[in-house]
């Protein structure tokens, strides 16, 4: 559907010395927007009151070392009223800038190559992606998470306005959806790498493709419309105000307007790539091209440029020369070709392409509906006439060649395609450029592919030729892609041995601990006191509650049954027996454990899964013993305790196994070398351990939730902010599918307290979504507990 007002050139910027890799629209001052480039500099650009209705620089931004690939914008807060300019480059690092300064303000470092993507969101926080195939989170100069799970460049990211989602596209095709550091969901249907990402809505986004198509999804996962028009890989989009309208560019050298879900109007430009675009407040669009050429194109008759500069623009795209073989042109023969006569027919749509014969020559134009003519866009070039048979197809078009070239061992791989009646040179600049890579691999790319296809007939590449990178064998046709207890116990049946259970002790009444009081909880006395007493809770949880006797007569019971070559002697269960006694009651008459009895439980520790359950349970009490806590939390024995109880762990194991593995973990707390064993063992514990949230057992969520409290508390004072950011991430998670009123309760005091006094962590709580995740309890009244615990947490998230 053609647009009833068209866009039309508002003004040229020759404002770099390379290519435009970057825009964005700035918050400050009115109008402004902000490019990067390859010449390593970003530029804020105003608007002037010029008669030319350009933009003036206002000021230029250095600190990085290599090209500028990427920009966005980082939202105005108190700090910096006028919001802050974050770049990414080829130096692996992201220069943050003030509007009015030309030295970055600060540095993020942690990616280990280019970075390619930025994104920001709400509080600060930003999103990155990198060729290294991560994506990061940062928020407060610090890295608060790192996504991984993508197998190949991450060339786009973009946070969601709500709900703490993110979105990453890649190389390896795919686009992932984030939330809590977690990927939730993995998006197929791209043919190419993904290479963009604009968002619609909260629930709505676009992402555009190396194959051409522009899709739009929504987050359940549904492809709701696939959009072509574009015959190249396509670069960037933004979004119009409208939520609906949208602007893409590409190889094709065009910029494409898109209204109603068609393709309305298509301005080609006199540059190799438009790499990016973006929208201004205006409702104008600015374009960044290959030669460092700024373009903002309007619809407002008053901004349009002059006729003198419309036509310069005209004449200058009338001269570009087009290679048919790059576009959807096909086979020209200029004898079939008709003359100028053609032209007077009009078009059939905005940017429909006709190729008349002028002479000797090949000219093509381009109908432009606004202006109902056509308009000459280049002449048409082809490298040679000889007849080929090709037999290698990439990305839709058949070449002689299509190269692999991997820059860095392990790293992303790259497809060279090349025809033998092309330049090499002009291959090697192009391969080059839309890589990213460095000019000075220009002579090493170009000879590689003039000595490989030296004597070469038209046919299949041949299998030996070596990547001028890495060494590596070349592409082959038709080989795969080179992309690099409480309640009833369903095990023993009601009124038996319950791992965990016992009887509560009975508390005061009046003021109780809200973990151990039981129903002597009094939110009537509590809020009589003016403190929070629910968090920051430092002091470790522990299951202490046990019936020695029916542990004892179950794990007895079970030997009997157990196969011979698992059977304990007597001499081991006796001995089993009277570790537990002396674990259990400060008056236990035993003498304190020995070495050897710790050994011993060690061992039956391994006994099979079915009816290893008892031991554990020994175990769990076992581990709050000072020198048992340290003979299997020392630094020897503590990753082999870890390993086997994050074996028990599995998704697919046993639920006991499970519950009184987590339990025993939260129980290590309890000793200094347990603190220190799970903090080392922190990042893969908790991974492990929020798998088991998806669980319907509300035993493992209360360990679960403990957990996760035990370790929020030992973080409190520590400055670790990537732990506390999981942390924040696995109680996010977790609150996602646990509905036990307890164990939401633990959840609930290990937020607040990893947020108590630590701005950066209740920043990333808001991003997380973390207060439209909770605010239901704030009203639960039974327990009173929970509402009174979420209230306050909620206060710290203000």
């Amino acid at each position: 559907m053609a647009s009833t007002n068209a866009f039309k050139l508002r003004c040229s910027i020759p404002g770099h010395e390379m290519d435009v890799r970057g825009l964005a629209a700035a918050a400050f001052p009115e109008g402004a927007f902000v490019s990067v480039s390859r010449d390593r500099t970003g530029k804020v650009w105003v608007p002037n009151s010029s008669p030319d209705k350009g933009f003036t620089e206002m000021h230029c931004m250095s600190g990085h070392s290599n090209y500028v690939s990427c920009v966005c914008m980082i939202a105005p807060t108190d700090t910096y009223p006028q919001g802050l300019i974050a770049t990414g480059g080829h130096d692996n690092k992201i220069c943050v800038f003030k509007l009015d300064q030309p030295q970055p303000l600060f540095t993020l470092e942690g990616h280990k190559d280019t970075v390619c993507a930025l994104s920001s969101g709400k509080f600060g926080t930003l999103l990155s992606g990198s060729w290294d195939t991560t994506a990061k989170v940062w928020l407060n100069e610090k890295c608060m998470m790192t996504l991984q799970g993508h197998t190949a460049a991450v060339w786009a990211v973009v946070i969601l306005p709500e709900q703490g989602l993110m979105l990453t596209g890649s190389a390896d095709k795919t686009i992932k959806l984030w939330k809590a550091g977690r990927c939730e969901r993995t998006y197929t249907g791209h043919e190419g790498y993904v290479r963009g990402l604009a968002v619609i809505s909260n629930t709505e986004f676009f992402s555009c493709s190396n194959d051409s198509s522009i899709r739009r999804w929504h987050v359940t996962g549904e492809c709701l419309q696939v959009y072509h028009s574009h015959t190249d890989y396509i670069y960037s989009l933004a979004v119009f105000p409208n939520c609906q309208d949208f602007v893409s560019t590409g190889e094709d050298r065009t910029l494409r307007i898109w209204r109603q879900g068609e393709c309305s109007q298509t301005i080609r430009l006199p540059a190799l790539s438009v790499w990016c675009c973006c929208i201004l407040p205006n409702g104008d669009i600015a374009v960044g091209a290959s030669d460092g050429v700024i373009r903002v194109f309007t619809q407002a008759e008053d901004r349009i440029a002059s006729v003198e500069d419309l036509q310069a623009f005209e004449e200058e795209l009338s001269k570009a020369t087009i290679d048919p073989k790059t576009g959807t042109l096909g086979d020209i023969k200029l004898e079939d070709l008709p003359g100028r006569e053609h032209l007077l027919e009009p078009g059939n749509r905005d940017g429909q392409t006709r190729l008349i014969k002028d002479g000797q020559k090949a000219e093509a134009y381009q109908w432009s509906v606004s202006d109902a003519r056509w308009v000459k866009i280049g002449d048409v070039v082809e490298g040679s006439n000889q007849q080929t048979s090709k037999s290698v197809m990439y990305e839709g078009k058949e070449y002689d060649f299509v190269f692999t070239i991997e820059v860095n061992e392990g790293g992303p791989s790259m497809k060279l395609p090349y025809n033998l009646s092309e330049d090499p040179w002009l291959t090697a600049h192009n391969f080059l450029q839309k890589n990213d890579l460095s000019p000075m691999f220009l002579d090493q790319v170009a000879n590689f592919i003039i000595e490989n296809t030296k004597g070469h007939v038209v046919g299949p590449a041949q299998p030996t030729v070596a990547d001028p990178f890495t060494g590596g064998a070349r592409y082959i046709p038709g080989s795969p892609d080179n992309m690099p207890g409480f309640g009833n116990d369903p095990f023993t049946g009601s009124g038996r041995y319950i791992p965990g259970a016992g009887l509560n002790p009975s508390a005061p009444v009046g003021v109780a601990d809200p973990f151990t009081g039981g129903g002597a909880y009094s939110s009537a006395a509590l809020r009589q006191i003016a403190t929070n007493i629910y968090f920051p809770k430092t002091d470790g949880v522990t299951f202490d509650q046990a019936n020695t006797t029916q542990i004892i007569a179950k794990m007895k019971e079970l030997n009997e049954g157990a196969p011979q070559k698992h059977k304990l002697s007597e001499e081991i269960l006796e001995s089993m027996e009277r570790l537990l006694m002396a674990v259990c009651g400060p008056n236990s008459s035993e003498a304190p454990p020995n070495l050897q009895q710790i050994n011993l439980l060690w061992k039956a520790s391994h006994w099979p899964e079915d009816i290893v359950f008892p031991v554990l349970d020994i175990m769990r009490l076992a581990v709050r013993h000072p020198q048992v806590n340290e003979s299997l939390c020392g630094e020897a024995e503590g990753v082999q305790l870890c390993n086997h109880l994050l074996s028990l762990m599995r998704p697919e194991g046993r639920p006991a196994n499970q519950m009184l593995a987590l339990r025993t973990l939260c129980n290590c707390f309890s000793g200094r070398h347990g603190r220190a064993l799970l903090m080392a063992q922190r990042e893969t514990v908790l991974s492990r351990a929020a798998d088991l949230a998806t669980v319907n057992n509300k035993n493992i969520h209360i360990a679960l939730a403990t957990l996760v409290l035990n370790y929020a508390g030992c973080l409190h004072s520590q400055p670790d902010l990537e732990a506390k950011a999981q942390c924040l991430s696995v109680a996010s998670r977790a609150l996602e599918t646990v509905q036990d009123k307890e164990a939401v309760f633990r959840l609930l005091v290990s937020l607040g307290t990893t947020v108590a006094s630590d701005q950066t962590a209740q920043d990333l709580a808001r991003s997380l979504g973390v207060n439209s995740q909770i605010s239901k309890y704030s009203s639960v009244s039974d327990p009173s507990k929970l509402a009174e615990c979420c209230q306050l947490v909620l206060k710290e998230l203000q």
